[in-house]
């Protein structure tokens, strides 16, 4: 990337930490830049991510994907569906405590995401090719979240057997997901609906905190 674009990046990404409230070192902010270069080389050849602009990259996944730090609930995070490794891998940047587990059944996104952690020496991630169907963890995890799925019923009947009782569920939405926030399966509960300000994204963002109850 040109030194004129990175240092452009740079500008960006500590403006958008700096209004989500969040404090990153020159050496954490040079290896969130340093996973978007990566992403943006990658999706050159392999198609990883519809958005194709580095500075958009910042705002719609960088940005969007900190935006629900806050709501993480260690130790143990699944990130059903990352895709290209979001929110996974700029989470799992912020926090080294936690152990994250990025999963996706896409052969071609696991390696991405594979070489993603390895270069940018990320030893609190797990990364797993599987539907989440099919995935038996050893131990249910604290926090599971996704940006992918199209409805919230189906993300809590899919992640059912992965979550812990007392653990949280964490659905990234765009517009207020007024109808589907009934008829849910049951021992699910509802914590709250968030609004989500992600700098530089007009979009409208919103979080569901679903608490699992049962774990079972």
């Amino acid at each position: 990337m040109p030194a004129l674009a990175t240092t452009k990046l740079e500008g960006q990404l500590a403006r958008g930490l700096s209004a989500l409230g969040l404090e990153a070192d020159s050496r954490l902010q040079e290896k969130l830049l340093a996973y978007v270069a990566l992403l943006a080389k990658w999706n050159r050849t392999y198609n990883l991510t519809a958005v194709r602009d580095p500075a958009e990259m910042v705002t719609r996944h960088l940005l969007d994907s900190l935006a629900i730090l806050p709501f993480l609930q260690l130790p143990t995070v699944l990130d059903v569906g990352t895709g290209p490794g979001l929110p996974g891998i700029p989470l799992a940047l912020f926090q080294p405590e936690g152990k994250f587990t990025l999963l996706d059944s896409n052969s071609k996104k696991t390696r991405f995401v594979n070489q993603s952690v390895m270069e940018l020496g990320l030893s609190n991630v797990t990364v797993v090719q599987s539907r989440i169907e099919d995935y038996r963890p050893e131990e249910r995890f604290t926090t599971a979240v996704s940006r992918a799925y199209s409805t919230i019923q189906a993300m809590l009947t899919d992640c059912r057997h992965v979550c812990a009782a007392g653990g949280r569920i964490i659905a990234m939405k765009g517009q207020y997901p007024r109808e589907e926030l009934t008829g849910w399966p049951e021992g699910f509960r509802l914590v709250s609906v968030e609004p989500l300000l992600v700098p530089g994204l007009e979009a409208e963002r919103h979080v569901v905190l679903i608490e699992c109850e049962n774990g079972r």
